[in-house]
């Protein structure tokens, strides 16, 4: 079944008419985020917290699994997540949008891939797709190293092995971190280790290690090596009653390039998530127009772009 991206009736509305917003209920000044520790998704969470808080929000951010985030949205424990990634995640929403609990927002990044990769001194020496893992399975240590324990890519990666696609049955999937999964590449690649692991993009793993995403699993992560798209999701029915948040959340969108550059202070120069966001936005402040335009501050009284200007002492 498809979903359509939802655009909120009341933000339209206004739109169409060309007006400012009113000050919102009292209801919305509270506004709870929920994240997964992933660098972009967390710089886009931590960003957007700090432009909320600016304009006069209250903002929760916390931190959790995939499914559990899913389920606070949902459940209306927290108001929107900004990592929802299709088609890989397409199983783990799909009952959400079906029940009408959550709503798909809008594409906050779009040209994003999501799949498994390897060291590119393995691809030269002959593993360029998944069917060509299993005759290296020694070398490989028949190991497939991944992330969180509940993730959407963990989860595709076991039920490869579940399946024994591939000739995958007997290989192991290592769980741990996004931070310890690329450590683990990172100790590999110096000594010409032989290691398999979920990649994406945008991520500064792109910038940091010669690396290349196989081909062949489109079955299981999609087509064009896992080609994905990013989402915003909300609680249903959110951005209507919470108009003002809801017409900055339908236009809070990065592109690849932007994320991969906020990504890339974070890991090449120890930066914190949300010193990264700023520091982007510092450096490219026409994204504050694109992402704020229309909308003002809780209270209704002041344009947004000006106070967020004002508070980053742009």
């Amino acid at each position: 079944m498809q979903h359509r991206i939802r655009l909120s009736l009341a933000a339209a509305a206004l739109v169409a008419a060309g007006g400012a917003y009113a000050q919102e209920p009292e209801s919305c000044r509270d506004v709870g985020i929920a994240n997964v520790n992933w660098t972009g998704v967390t710089v886009k969470s931590e960003t957007a917290s700090y432009i909320l808080d600016a304009l006069g929000y209250n903002t929760t951010l916390t931190t959790a699994s995939v499914p559990i985030a899913f389920q606070s949205v949902a459940e209306g424990d927290r108001d929107f997540f900004l990592g929802l990634w299709l088609p890989t995640q397409q199983s783990m929403i799909e009952p959400y949008l079906e029940s009408g609990e959550i709503d798909q927002v809008t594409a906050n990044l779009k040209g994003a891939k999501y799949t498994l990769a390897v060291p590119d001194y393995v691809y030269e020496a002959g593993v360029t797709s998944f069917s060509d893992l299993d005759e290296y399975r020694d070398r490989f240590e028949g190991r497939i190293y991944g992330i969180e324990a509940g993730n959407d890519g963990n989860l595709i990666i076991q039920q490869m092995i579940d399946e024994d696609a591939f000739g995958l049955g007997d290989w192991n999937l290592m769980e741990s971190s996004e931070a310890g999964m690329l450590t683990q590449v990172k100790r590999s690649v110096p000594r010409e280790d032989w290691v398999v692991f979920l990649g994406w993009a945008p991520h500064p793993m792109n910038l940091n290690i010669d690396m290349e995403y196989l081909t062949g699993g489109e079955e299981y992560f999609g087509p064009d090596q896992g080609g994905a798209t990013v989402y915003t999701v909300a609680t249903s029915g959110y951005t209507d009653r919470c108009a003002n948040v809801g017409r900055f959340l339908e236009q809070y969108e990065y592109t690849v390039e932007e994320q991969s550059r906020a990504g890339g202070y974070v890991i090449n120069e120890d930066m914190g998530t949300r010193e990264a966001g700023l520091r982007l936005i510092e450096e490219q402040p026409e994204l504050l127009e694109r992402w704020l335009d229309g909308v003002t501050t809780a209270d209704g009284s002041e344009d947004a772009v000006a106070v967020v200007r004002e508070s980053l002492g742009l």
